[in-house]
């Protein structure tokens, strides 16, 4: 329940240990991140597994995230309908970043017809230099207006985040992050007929 709030409500541990202690039941904080951290990326490879597919119009954009008191980067984009296509944590914000997001959401999503950025000089080399080895180059648009939608989406990430001590445990807690935000938008496969909500789809990923 506690990883559960932890990665759907903007939330600090020892808001969390606070919570709980008002319920009767001791839960240390550091406990809380003790287990957010191992549960996650397990609950992470689940979702994979059940993810809807995405459209092929993406919108790319990368996001300032602080961990360690150092600004890092975290890379993101949706597709034309709001539904997110892929995240990746990165130290550097250059060309070699961007292209190792684009080629990671490639592999786990399929090839976009058209990715629209912004005027970063860096991701449009990054998707340059993949369509260099493509056939069937992909549709490249610069377009601030057109990028506002995952402008947007970032905030539902960034709101809950208030800096991280490790590049390791952001990385970690942030796909948690990206995931519940994910179940939030009806981005999980669930059986024929039934309406689970967002908190029993998170915990169907444990079982």
């Amino acid at each position: 329940m506690c990883v559960r709030w932890y990665v759907a409500y903007p939330l600090s541990l020892r808001h969390l240990e606070q919570m709980m202690a008002e319920r009767g039941i001791a839960v240390d904080h550091s406990t809380v991140h003790r287990r957010a951290v191992k549960l996650l990326p397990v609950l992470e490879k689940a979702f994979r597994r059940r993810k809807r597919p995405v459209g092929k119009s993406w919108r790319m954009d990368e996001t300032y995230i602080k961990v360690k008191g150092q600004w890092k980067y975290l890379y993101r984009a949706v597709d034309k309908t709001g539904n997110t296509v892929d995240f990746l944590l990165r130290a550097h914000r250059d060309k070699a970043a961007a292209r190792r997001y684009f080629e990671k959401s490639i592999d786990q999503n399929g090839e976009p017809d058209t990715v629209t950025i912004d005027r970063s000089g860096a991701n449009l080399a990054a998707l340059e230099a993949i369509n260099a080895d493509r056939e069937a180059p992909i549709n490249i648009r610069q377009s601030k207006y057109l990028n506002n939608v995952v402008e947007q989406d970032h905030r539902a990430i960034k709101r809950r985040t208030l800096g991280f001590k490790t590049f390791r445990c952001a990385r970690i807690l942030l796909a948690g992050i990206e995931v519940m935000h994910m179940i939030a938008k009806g981005q999980m496969k669930c059986a024929s007929g039934t309406h689970p909500s967002a908190a029993e789809q998170f915990y169907d990923l444990a079982i």
